[in-house]
């Protein structure tokens, strides 16, 4: 029988109902607070009894868009696991270059690996690719549609820093058209209490009305391009770059590239507690300066990526036991 078909089995304790995880509006509260508590005791964990957790299991990690952070701390997450990693980090080396079908390469896939990782340019790609598969399918990134994995892990970090997620006031900042980063995290603060959201961007590129129009009653609001007047306020600043290949006309990217630019003298107008997260990679938008301050928070978030993905490897392959 196949891991999605006996579904019983993906969480030992029912709570966590999942077989894939695609979009972070699958996933209640309660099952994000399982993964965040998961991640936290395996990066507690004994390194050598936590490398039995995927003992003689096989991961297929397919990206079809450039990645750094996400792909190789998933890969770091199940080596750690004791897993194996087969894929590839560039399609043009597999048959997608010879014109085979996304459902064509799952359905091969599916035969060698007993999960999937999968990031691509197309929106939809991973919902797609959860209803072909017979074995988990983890969202890496879909065009500009979602990143529930990213948004797990700043929910962790979130919850490290400050001890709690409700509550929380956080600036989404730039790019929030195409930002899936920031699609995704908005969507899971809505299932906090009493969490505010400023969403600050350029009118080019402001958050989706379907998105607004969706969260709108569960979270507070407020749609703003004027960065200085809201910093006193917030307890997180996340940062998004400017995406220049999402842009249809170089111009139009020209336009906005300088929207936002940070530097320490922001400092001067943030409580003592702020922090500026991003998911990086960074261009221009957070100048070097701010590294070494203690507002800077996203070398650190790019590092919890490990024991959140780690969770989820472990949660979807039914390890429920050693975590």
């Amino acid at each position: 029988m196949s891991l999605k078909a006996n579904e019983k089995n993906s969480i030992e304790s029912g709570t966590f109902s999942l077989t894939d995880v695609v979009s972070i509006a699958d996933i209640s509260r309660k099952e994000i607070e399982i993964v965040l508590n998961k991640a936290k005791n395996l990066e507690e964990m004994d390194k050598k009894e936590k490398s039995k957790i995927l003992e003689n299991r096989v991961v297929a990690s397919l990206f079809f868009e450039p990645s750094t952070r996400t792909r190789l701390s998933f890969e770091t997450a199940i080596q750690n696991l004791g897993g194996r990693v087969i894929g590839f980090a560039d399609p043009g080396v597999s048959s997608f270059k010879k014109g085979e079908t996304l459902s064509d390469t799952i359905k091969m896939i599916e035969r060698y690996a007993d999960i999937i990782v999968m990031r691509h340019f197309i929106e939809g790609a991973a919902r797609r690719a959860a209803e072909i598969s017979q074995v988990p399918i983890i969202n890496g990134g879909d065009g500009a549609n979602q990143h529930p994995t990213q948004t797990l892990l700043d929910l962790y970090t979130i919850k490290k820093e400050f001890g709690k997620i409700d509550g929380i006031t956080i600036g989404l900042l730039g790019d929030l058209k195409y930002g899936r980063t920031v699609h995704s995290l908005a969507y899971a603060l809505a299932k906090f209490n009493d969490a505010k959201i400023y969403c600050i961007s350029p009118e080019q590129l402001k958050m989706p009305k379907e998105i607004i129009e969706d969260i709108k009653g569960k979270v507070k609001v407020i749609e703003t391009d004027d960065l200085n007047k809201v910093l006193p306020e917030l307890d997180v600043l996340y940062a998004t770059r400017i995406q220049k290949e999402r842009f249809a006309d170089e111009k139009d990217y020209n336009k906005v590239k300088n929207a936002f630019i940070l530097d320490a003298g922001i400092l001067k107008k943030t409580k003592k507690q702020f922090r500026i997260m991003h998911p990086l990679p960074r261009v221009n938008e957070i100048k070097t300066e701010l590294d070494l301050t203690p507002a800077a928070l996203y070398f650190e978030q790019a590092a919890n990526g490990v024991p959140v993905r780690e969770a989820l490897l472990a949660m979807l392959l039914g390890k429920k036991k050693v975590i």
